[in-house]
């Protein structure tokens, strides 16, 4: 049985996050999946979570001589698509001190740029295009072949005499709970914390793709660009699935705050309902946050005093920018009435909301971005979670970009591609003027005394007030890589 090393590089994260290390999901479910088959033996090395440094890393790969080193992420949560460099840099130390073991890489990036990266990254053999499970599986049995033709395995991207080859699309996964539990017992779940004050904390990655489908969304990134369909393919566990993990991490791992990153976690009102009954029967103690859409909040609007029941403490709604017609044009499908009664019921349970808030689109002027800004201020959030346009590869957004020549892909510097630097020029604003509005909305936003107030005196969660803390005692440093290229990731 082959080795299979999975590594998590010492990467930084978001400066609004504060202190936050999570374990990477892709690896956990990846390595669940080959141990389940018997085609590889799972290792995780991760660096972030002990502090280790690249010399460390380069001593574990010797001690374990991996077959095949696994690299990549399927959240973009901790530092968008920054962690890449750090990918990239460490396929090229795998090959520095065990040549003989091969790279593969997927996930964010990697699969939308499958050809670019094989051309420009010679210390990364493989690329795990959309999902990974299957396809790694079907990799790591053809590895015990003498010759083998990699070209035809579906899902995969490889080089054959010197050129890219790239196998046939790989078909969807179309029930999720097919798959086995995340390996969490190959992580150490007791050093994961969010927000600096989030102890013993996780991720979960519940649902594939998305039925929005933004012009702007990460989630492009990891599916094959020859496939588009595919992202907007949604697909979730089951509730009974769901409940079964929650119960896991809580009982096993001693877990007690989770996300759930879905983009779209309560797309299905039965599934949500389930999942907060399964909570309560179980007498699961967790405290969880999810991400929404307006448009399935506002439906939903009588679960979420079982929500709060349940456990829920914050909840995120996308307010984006700031009227029906910008909505429409970014693809989110929301209205402005949507996000306005979402935000207004969440609270009315004493439940925080997070407004996420973007600046950076092509036509995008000072005056816009202050318009914006006073919609946003006027929907009054508790936390503004704002972010830079970032194009990922694969969205409709990088395509459109990149062809009026407001973005040359040859010229990307990674280590600020994370969503909270500027790194596109609008048509009317540099780079260095939108980062500098940025900068304003965030300090303005966090300078309301009713806001913190509210937050601070009322009826909320411990750990959302902590949270809220956390923002604020970090404006300085998001201003920092906003205006003077600060780097955390």
């Amino acid at each position: 049985m082959k080795k299979v090393l999975f590594i998590m590089p010492p990467i930084g994260g978001w400066a609004t996050h504060g202190v936050i290390k999570v374990p990477n999901q892709y690896y956990a479910q990846l390595a669940a999946y080959i141990r389940q088959k018997q085609s590889g033996d799972p290792f995780v090395v991760d660096a972030r979570a002990f502090d280790l440094t690249y010399d460390d890393i380069k001593a574990r790969i010797r001690e374990i001589k991996p077959d095949l080193v696994v690299l990549g992420d399927i959240l973009h949560s901790t530092g968008g698509l920054a962690v890449i460099w750090h990918f990239n840099k460490t396929a090229q130390l795998v090959k520095e001190v065990s040549p003989q073991s091969k790279v593969a890489v997927g996930g964010l990036w990697y699969s939308a740029l499958y050809q670019e990266t094989l051309a420009e990254n010679p210390a990364i053999d493989f690329i795990l295009i959309g999902e990974g499970e299957l396809t790694l599986d079907e990799l790591l049995r053809k590895l015990n072949e003498k010759d083998a033709d990699y070209s035809r395995i579906a899902g995969l991207a490889s080089r054959k005499a010197g050129q890219v080859a790239v196998g046939p699309h790989r078909e969807l996964i179309k029930d999720i709970d097919v798959l086995p539990l995340p390996a969490y017992d190959l992580f150490p779940m007791e050093k994961y914390v969010a927000h600096t004050y989030w102890k013993n904390f996780c991720e979960l990655f519940t649902s594939r793709g998305c039925p929005g489908g933004c012009s702007f969304c990460y989630e492009w990134s990891q599916y094959d660009p020859r496939f588009p369909k595919d992202f907007v393919s949604w697909r979730s566990h089951s509730a009974e699935r769901i409940v079964e993990e929650l119960d896991v991490l809580t009982k096993k791992f001693g877990v007690k705050t989770v996300v759930f990153q879905d983009d779209a976690f309560n797309v299905n009102y039965d599934m949500v309902k389930n999942v907060c009954k399964g909570i309560l029967e179980k007498n699961i103690k967790i405290n969880w946050v999810i991400l929404g859409r307006a448009d399935d909040w506002s439906r939903q609007e009588d679960l979420i005093p079982l929500m709060k029941k349940a456990g829920m403490f914050m909840g995120l709604v996308g307010i984006e920018v700031s009227d029906d017609a910008e909505l429409s044009k970014i693809g989110k499908g929301v209205t402005v009435s949507q996000i306005k009664k979402t935000v207004d019921a969440l609270r009315r349970n004493n439940i925080v909301t997070i407004g996420t808030f973007m600046i950076g689109f092509e036509d995008d002027t000072e005056e816009v971005i202050k318009r914006r800004f006073s919609f946003a201020d006027q929907v009054d959030a508790d936390i503004f979670a704002l972010q830079f346009v970032t194009p990922v590869p694969g969205s409709p957004l990088w395509k459109k970009v990149v062809k009026e020549g407001l973005l040359d892909p040859a010229k990307i510097s990674l280590k600020a591609w994370d969503f909270q630097h500027p790194v596109v020029p609008t048509k009317h604003l540099s780079v260095e003027e939108v980062g500098r509005l940025g900068s304003w909305c965030m300090r303005e936003f966090f300078s309301r005394p009713h806001r913190i107030h509210r937050i601070m005196a009322g009826n909320y969660s411990d750990l959302a007030k902590l949270c809220v803390k956390d923002f604020m005692a970090n404006i300085s440093k998001f201003e920092a890589a906003a205006t003077k290229g600060d780097l955390y990731v």
